[in-house]
């Protein structure tokens, strides 16, 4: 799975559409579909990042 897709999947795991992601996240919509799209490669470490900020956001809410 290449990174693009890899985002896509994650973005789709947590249910939101490419505007809710990109207000979730701080990506620019247009860097998110350019992503998506492969009209641009993302950094490899991106979606490892995103996955944490998610995990993350889930553990303080459980916590809360």
């Amino acid at each position: 799975m290449n990174i693009a897709n890899r985002i896509t999947e994650i973005r789709r795991e947590v249910g939101e559409n490419r505007k809710e992601f990109s207000q979730h996240t701080g990506i620019p919509v247009r860097t998110l579909e350019d992503w998506e799209a492969g009209r641009r490669t993302p950094p490899e470490y991106i979606p490892r990042l995103i996955e944490y900020q998610i995990k993350y956001e889930k553990l303080v809410k459980e916590k809360g």
